[in-house]
């Protein structure tokens, strides 16, 4: 109790110090990584020290969820603190040409903390929509500046670029028939099709350089960090190439990983790392399993099946929260999810919450005094929610139940037969109900016959279930508004033939 007290005081302490300088916040988002991909979640042959670090000196979650377990409606989520249903990112993710976006009348984080007079920056891979002229872009949503590639970057033709040196050619196809991908600045094409093998070093040099300025101006600032790190094709320079024992895509976590410590050393070297709250999570469950033999596929660890499907392995994903003398070093069981990084930020930057239904919970009791969350339940929809089916899956506390199950081909390569996309969808009535402390695989599912404690369990479930839908208004669908070819960004305007001719 007394080491409780004086950690609670030196807390107090530290957050009243700086509240003369309002906090910063640096959030960092992979992509594609496994809940078993990490050396802190227990991978042996991962190469990542420095996120090790920070799950030794910060908060490492065990039970943290993204809300899609793909890439544009998860992004959406995290930045609103909005279930993607709400603001229209459905069904699947956001393409180069596509018409549609994240909703402008949307806040985010950026948008949170701007009339505060925060710095922010963007740097990675977007993935929210580019529109007509860059409407779309973070510089349309809060953010002052943004070094990125703005959409994924296996959407566009890799066979011929150069993805790890000297000259290792892109693994497989990528997307045909559409440009190059790009490399924008701000609003600007910096380059087109981007050197994959200067683009870390970039996006370090970037990030480092708004710190530096930052700090100089004595500006609070906000660093969004949503890396292409570990989507395939998976890509490394120099510095990271060759380093990891799990071939690719080791090598492209380990350069992502390189560059968090970049950043944290930069944070250390200006100063302010006392007065930053890191968050580092994903945005869905891997691509491609190890279970089959690939250098190219993530981990999911314990957890059943992967990105595209609505187990865990799709959805749970590894987060750590560092904060040196705030948040005290450890693990905590309890659950929370990206839906709860805008409240929490918003909470602890004194900020405003936007007029409008959230999703998230503020987790600051959670991170400061490992104390419960707020968070009592999480809702899982597939990659192509709609109002018929509603929700798939529902986590109240540590029981999980299933109203529909689906395959999906970016779980294709496990062995198990409920992952791949031969696994069609399943109607469950009972659902299937999984206890994820003491089957985080879900495979056995628990008997109801002459269970009345699981019957009361799934009763209380529905009846989440049916209050949540009963709130859920779906938000006019960006992605079903379809494509239009001449919205695909390209470095010289105009020029012919598209899409060949967008080159610079």
């Amino acid at each position: 109790i007394m080491a409780y007290l004086l950690f609670t005081c030196l807390v107090l302490y530290v957050l009243s110090i700086c509240s003369a300088s309002p906090p910063n916040f640096v959030l960092f988002f992979a992509d594609d990584l496994g809940f078993g991909d990490l050396g802190c979640y227990g991978h042996p042959s991962s190469l990542t020290p420095n996120l090790d670090r920070l799950a030794a000196g910060g908060l490492r979650f065990t039970d943290f969820y993204c809300t899609s377990p793909v890439c544009s409606p998860s992004r959406a989520s995290l930045l609103t603190g909005r279930y993607q249903t709400r603001s229209g990112i459905f069904p699947g993710v956001f393409y180069p040409g596509s018409i549609g976006g994240l909703p402008l009348n949307e806040t985010t984080i950026a948008e949170v903390l701007k009339p505060l007079g925060y710095a922010t920056a963007a740097v990675g891979k977007w993935h929210l929509g580019y529109g007509a002229n860059g409407t779309f872009l973070p510089t349309q949503q809060g953010f002052d500046q943004y070094l990125g590639i703005p959409y994924s970057h296996d959407q566009g033709p890799c066979q011929n670029l150069t993805c790890f040196p000297p000259d290792v050619k892109c693994f497989g196809l990528c997307d045909v028939g559409v440009v190059t991908v790009p490399l924008v600045h701000n609003d600007k094409i910096k380059q087109q099709p981007v050197n994959f093998l200067d683009l870390e070093k970039s996006y370090s040099d970037f990030a480092t350089n708004f710190i530096i300025t930052s700090v100089k101006k004595n500006q609070p600032f906000f660093l969004y960090y949503p890396s292409h790190h570990t989507h395939y094709p998976q890509y490394a320079g120099t510095r990271a190439a060759g380093h990891s024992l799990r071939g690719p895509f080791g090598d492209a976590l380990f350069e992502f990983d390189s560059t968090i410590g970049n950043l944290i050393a930069t944070l250390e070297q200006m100063g302010v790392i006392n007065n930053t709250l890191v968050f580092f999570t994903a945005d869905n469950g891997l691509q491609e399993g190890e279970v089959r033999p690939s250098k190219h596929g993530g981990n999911s660890g314990p957890l059943r099946c992967g990105k595209g499907t609505t187990y865990d392995g799709g959805m749970r994903e590894p987060a750590i929260a560092f904060w040196p003398g705030v948040i005290r070093p450890g693990v905590t069981h309890e659950m929370a999810s990206t839906l709860d990084i805008l409240p929490t930020i918003a909470s602890l930057a004194g900020a405003k919450l936007p007029p409008v239904i959230l999703d998230g919970f503020d987790m600051t009791d959670l991170l400061f005094h490992k104390g419960k969350s707020k968070r009592e339940a999480m809702m899982f929809y597939p990659i192509d929610p709609n109002e018929k089916y509603g929700l798939f899956a529902v986590r109240l506390g540590k029981y999980k139940a299933h109203f529909y199950t689906r395959g999906a081909t970016h779980s294709a390569t496990t062995p198990d037969q409920d992952c791949s996309d031969f696994a069609v969808l399943k109607v469950h009535n009972p659902p299937l109900i999984f206890d994820l402390e003491a089957d985080p695989s879900e495979h056995y599912p628990l008997p109801l016959d002459k269970r009345p404690d699981i019957q009361a369990v799934l009763v209380q479930i529905k009846k989440v279930k049916a209050q949540f839908e009963a709130t859920m208004i779906f938000g006019e669908s960006q992605i079903s508004k379809g494509e239009n070819p001449d919205l695909e960004p390209c470095c010289s305007p105009g020029c012919s033939p598209k899409p060949t001719c967008c080159h610079c």
